[in-house]
């Protein structure tokens, strides 16, 4: 194993890490021209006796981030065309994005159908409340990338999402080229951490070679605990590789963190500083994103305030949505931009 970390560590470090990585990796990619495909992620019971189904998408492109108002290319049926879906749609795959409550009478054969046309293919995600659909934290977590398939701890099923608490009100006008502070305060119960992370890890251990693998991973923690000074790219990209993978499918770094991106809206015209945090899964070396190989966190605020400013540069009404994600679980909060016109 540690031979071909190493050897993917050589190809990363001479002029690969803007590659996709993992599986991704073999097949051809595209930056823009091709679909966006609905996703259907699956259902849980809502505390009225309903379900809440959960939907996200996969844009194939790595660069286009297209915007597909609700009509006749995004659209929901039976019934409301509007089912509070995304218009702006982030590169690659991004799951879990929003949820769609329907009463206790929806019947196991009827169906939810959510629909997208984007570069000339349409393309439709079916919601059922089929049995082999039901979803918990567990699942999230594993489909996510926290934890591997089928493999958990009692704390790390313990884990509760962040809450989040919006500083100022959930609609807001303001001018183009005028600059909009966004704060949010951002609590959390601790979980997953390395310490619940290490013991899922040792308790699906099946031999030493797994166990070692763990008790490596933990010493790279520890080392990187130590350090005070800034580690370099290459000592992040170092670190990363001596990690072992957690999942079948991609893998997430745990790290509390929140983040802004634009939900509905044309996300080419704003900008928001600092840089967040990638919500969709940019498994590419060195990206901004908790499924980069070597990312780097950000600081988490001891006040527990996270601000941001965001400045837009042409009007319209848009939806910014805020994720706090522990790594494992989310919350999210959304607030209605109207963009006026620059004063004359």
């Amino acid at each position: 194993m540690r031979t071909a970390f190493a050897a993917l560590a050589v190809l990363l470090l001479v002029g690969l890490a803007s590659a996709p990585q993992g599986a991704e990796a073999q097949v051809t990619t595209y930056t823009k021209g091709q679909p966006v495909y609905p996703a259907y992620e699956g259902w849980r019971r809502a505390d009225d006796g309903g379900y809440i189904m959960m939907f996200g998408y996969m844009n194939q492109n790595w660069e286009q981030a297209p915007n597909v108002p609700v009509g006749p290319d995004n659209y929901f049926s039976p019934g409301p065309a509007d089912r509070g879906q995304p218009t702006h749609f982030l590169p690659r795959r991004n799951r879990f994005i929003f949820e769609v409550t329907v009463p206790a009478s929806f019947g196991q054969d009827d169906e939810l159908i959510w629909t997208l046309r984007v570069n000339g293919q349409e393309h439709s995600a079916f919601g059922t409340i089929r049995e082999d659909l039901f979803v918990d934290n567990v699942v999230i977590m594993s489909e996510t990338g926290a934890l591997g398939a089928g493999t958990s701890s009692p704390a790390i099923r313990a884990n509760i999402p962040p809450s989040i608490q919006l500083e100022g009100d959930l609609e807001r006008t303001v001018r183009v080229g005028e600059t909009l502070t966004l704060a949010a305060i951002v609590e959390d119960d601790g979980q997953p951490n390395r310490d619940s992370f290490r013991g899922f890890l040792q308790q699906a251990a099946e031999g030493d070679s797994i166990s070692d693998t763990a008790a490596e991973a933990d010493r790279a923690v520890e080392e990187a605990e130590e350090e005070e000074a800034e580690p370099t790219p290459r000592e992040l990209l170092a670190r990363a590789l001596r990690a072992p993978t957690a999942t079948v499918t991609v893998s997430k770094r745990i790290r509390l963190h929140f983040t802004w991106f634009v939900y509905r809206g044309d996300g080419e015209t704003v900008e928001i500083e600092p840089p967040q945090v990638k919500p969709w899964e940019d498994t590419r070396a060195f990206a901004n994103s908790p499924w980069s190989i070597s990312w780097d966190p950000p600081e988490i605020p001891e006040d527990g305030r996270w601000e941001a400013e965001a400045v837009f540069s042409e009007p319209g009404t848009y939806i910014l949505r805020g994720r706090a994600d522990d790594g494992g679980l989310y919350s999210d909060v959304e607030v209605v931009i109207n963009v006026e016109p620059p004063r004359v």
